[in-house]
């Protein structure tokens, strides 16, 4: 009885402290790893999203950027200190992803825009889009939904 009750206690924890969990993809030879964005305030208009997209291949590839269930347009941004100043400019032309690197959209840098918001993202759901990449072409994948502060996907905080 105190095993089974261990065991349904572990169960339950584990169950009511589940954040999502970004999970990898790939793309003929581009690995894709754990998409993520955060959770919005009601009423917000846009959200980053973030990916690390590893090019295993011998010649260039471009996140051009995307599509999403939950936002009028997606595109690629780039976070810089111009100045002492920090800006966020388009990138019509995408991301390259260069042979043999890993290129990695995160806050504060290079960056996914979910523009034109549907609804409020919410912390623990995953949200589904599409990347769209110059030579890979479209790839489904899923956005992890993490609390509003985070810097990373979950599963970088595990040890």
């Amino acid at each position: 009885m105190i095993t089974f009750r261990l065991t349904f206690a572990a169960t339950a924890l584990a169950l009511a402290c589940g954040t999502a969990i970004a999970q990898d993809y790939s793309a003929g030879l581009l690995k894709i790893e754990q998409p993520w964005t955060r959770a919005t305030p009601a009423g917000a208009k846009v959200a980053g999203g973030y990916v690390a997209v590893t090019n295993t291949g011998a010649a260039p590839d471009r996140l051009l950027g995307g599509s999403s269930e939950i936002a009028g347009k997606v595109e690629i941004h780039e976070m810089s200190m111009n100045n002492g100043v920090m800006t966020m400019r388009g990138l019509p032309e995408g991301v390259e992803l260069k042979p043999g690197a890993k290129t990695e959209l995160k806050p504060g840098g290079y960056h996914i825009m979910f523009m034109d918001l549907k609804r409020q993202l919410k912390e623990g759901e995953k949200v589904k889009g599409t990347l769209t990449f110059e030579k890979a072409g479209p790839v489904p994948v899923e956005f992890s939904v993490q609390s509003v502060g985070a810097r990373a996907p979950a599963e970088a905080h595990k040890h």
